[in-house]
């Protein structure tokens, strides 16, 4: 009782810190001292048909998660697609610490819309999911300034972002220069080429954005750290 009283206060302690040095103003990284569990958010987003759950289920299946992905779709057909959103966790071992990922599909449906701004909060990072053929990038730039407007200045900068440049097997393609400057990205934003339906650089995609999460997040990594240095180590059962 006594260490879980001390772990609490490390917790308030850091929470202090991070808020008088005005770092803790949009963390929304999850650590549970109690359970030694980091949890991390990340989103998948993209205008209608731009292929975010498949690249989801392709991740999913990637990363072996066990958990049942979770989808509220239109039917249990061929050409299903996504009401609200999909949802899956997994759970990644590191020491006696895990890190469970959270991953979330925005629906790109606009009958919808009202959901994906529900979808979007507290977001440590979001997977852009572009449609590479050239009449639907309308539609891209649509979403996308949708995601600008929900972050702010946030994006790019705070909220770190990758980009899925997807359907690349298919034909009227859009450049990568073209996506970058309709897009006006940051330049350090990454885009990849993808092809969801057969999960390619859907993980690359994947561990730069998380990589990029936790390099923002690096003041609170090193401050949990410190703070973790002075409590005893939990005895191995």
């Amino acid at each position: 009782m006594r260490l879980q009283t001390n772990l609490k206060c490390g917790v308030y302690k850091i929470l202090f810190q991070l808020l008088s040095e005005n770092r803790l103003k949009w963390i929304i990284v999850l650590i549970d001292f109690g359970m030694r569990t980091v949890q991390s958010k990340i989103v998948f987003y993209g205008c209608a048909m731009s292929g975010k759950t498949t690249a989801l289920k392709g991740l999913y299946a990637h990363l072996n998660g066990s958990a049942p992905l979770v989808s509220i779709e239109t039917s249990h057909s061929k050409d299903s697609r996504t009401l609200f959103y999909d949802f899956g966790s997994l759970e990644l071992k590191f020491g006696i610490w895990k890190l469970k990922l959270n991953f979330w599909t925005a629906t790109g449906q606009d009958f919808y819309c009202a959901t994906r701004s529900t979808v979007l909060q507290g977001s440590d990072g979001i997977l852009f999911v572009c449609d590479s053929q050239e009449p639907l990038m309308a539609e891209n730039i649509k979403s996308w300034n949708e995601l600008k407007s929900f972050f702010g200045n946030r994006l790019e900068h705070i909220i770190p972002v990758i980009i899925c440049l997807n359907k690349r097997d298919l034909t009227d393609l859009i450049s990568v220069n073209f996506l970058n400057q309709s897009l006006q990205l940051h330049p350090g934003t990454h885009i990849y080429e993808t092809i969801a339906t057969k999960n390619q650089n859907i993980y690359p995609a994947f561990k730069e954005l998380l990589e990029n999460i936790f390099q923002i997040h690096k003041a609170v990594k090193t401050s949990i750290m410190n703070q973790l240095k002075k409590y005893p180590k939990r005895k191995t059962e």
